[in-house]
């Protein structure tokens, strides 16, 4: 079974992905981040890449993401990329995954692209307040990311916001279910649990 789990940046997704691979037995579980499949562009230079646009679809490959889903999806292994948000590269290392009774795809975009919305049995979007998703995009960033809360104050103001009502706010509407995430995480959690466990049995 493939699940996919969108939403906008700090809405969560990957706390409640990982709380899904909870439930479902980490296992059973493997977790699959479009984090890891940006493109892949040494031939630009460090400042170059700086200026790509990574809420923007055109960012990642998705050649490469949906091959991997469809691999997985036929119970093939995969040598995962990773990708490094600090050179805006991927790294010399892959990661091997294996297909799991269950997969969770996770990513601000993954269901902007039809092909690879395809692939997922089951889709989540994840809803949270504009205020508290820059809140939690600063604090992420900030900490595991090497950039300053002005930049990505920045970033909101001139490209984030834009490219969340064009490629991320519609697919809600093609969801198979809505799970609002603002400041009671426990709710969301336990709206996220009932559902999977219904899907399950």
């Amino acid at each position: 079974m493939i699940i996919g789990f969108s939403g906008g940046t700090g809405a969560g997704k990957t706390t409640l992905v990982n709380y899904a691979a909870e439930i479902l037995g980490k296992e059973n579980t493997l977790v699959l981040s479009q984090d890891h499949y940006y493109k892949h562009l040494p031939e630009l230079s460090f400042s170059e890449r700086c200026t790509i646009n990574f809420d923007h679809p055109d960012a990642l490959d998705f050649d490469l993401f949906i091959k991997h889903v469809e691999q997985l999806k036929y119970n093939k292994p995969i040598e995962r990329p990773v990708y490094s948000f600090t050179e805006h590269l991927r790294q010399d290392e892959i990661v091997i995954c294996t297909p799991k009774k269950y997969i969770l795809v996770e990513g601000i975009l993954i269901f902007s692209n039809l092909n690879l919305y395809k692939q997922f049995d089951y889709t989540v979007f994840i809803k949270s307040s504009s205020d508290l998703r820059v809140a939690r995009r600063i604090a992420r960033d900030v900490a595991t990311r090497g950039r300053t809360a002005e930049e990505v104050t920045a970033r909101f103001s001139t490209t984030i916001h834009k490219m969340h009502e064009q490629f991320v706010a519609p697919n809600e509407q093609k969801s198979d279910i809505v799970i609002e995430n603002n400041e009671e995480l426990a709710v969301a959690k336990k709206r996220l649990k009932k559902w999977l466990e219904k899907i399950i049995l």
